[in-house]
């Protein structure tokens, strides 16, 4: 099996963690960390307004450095229309969430540990005729419960809001979201819809 080669660098705390911006990554979990004045944030729903505006890179970064804090990390890439974070992690996507909400294959096959020390990804698996209908089920739900006993934290990275309704949909299960927003090419009118 080959995996599809991520040919630009994304994983930038990773590659580069010295840089200026694997700083802002390690402020953003910081800003995390605290945002909740009781309690922990334990389930993060990552969306931004429109698509392009790097989501799906602050999602891995972000991990990341919850990663390397020591925390048991799930990613969960939940943009089942245009899946991404297998190719950011270098990661076949043959069995993940779809094939995991509809049975088709179990935790342990679908998870894969990455080669970052307490980081696993759950890829979005085979694009589904009805992903609404699969992240709005129980079984959803029931799962998001079991991968909270066994991680410290998981980053869930979703459609864009205003495109689908599967954010929100997401949000029934995860409850404390964090919007990207491209700051040179976002419209207001589409940020405040969000």
């Amino acid at each position: 099996m080959s995996k599809k080669e991520n040919t630009t660098t994304t994983l930038f705390v990773y590659e580069k963690p010295k840089s200026t911006i694997s700083e802002k990554f390690r402020g953003i979990r910081s800003n995390i960390m605290f945002s909740k004045a009781n309690g922990e944030v334990k389930r993060l729903l990552v969306t931004s307004e429109k698509p392009g505006a790097g989501k799906s890179t602050v999602v891995s970064n972000v991990a990341i450095t919850y990663a390397q804090a020591g925390y048991k990390t799930l990613v969960i890439d939940g943009d089942m229309r245009k899946p991404t974070q297998n190719y950011i992690f270098n990661e076949q996507n043959n069995n993940g969430l779809s094939s995991l909400i509809i049975g088709r294959t179990t935790m342990s096959e679908a998870i894969t540990s990455t080669e970052i020390e307490n980081l696993d990804l759950l890829t979005a698996g085979p694009v589904p005729p009805n992903p609404s209908e699969l992240i709005g089920s129980e079984r959803f739900k029931e799962l998001v419960d079991l991968f909270n006993k066994r991680y410290d934290i998981i980053i869930v990275d979703t459609p864009p809001v205003n495109t689908v309704t599967d954010a929100q949909l997401y949000a029934r299960a995860i409850k404390d979201s964090l919007l990207v927003i491209d700051s040179e090419k976002n419209d207001k009118n589409e940020v405040k819809k969000a």
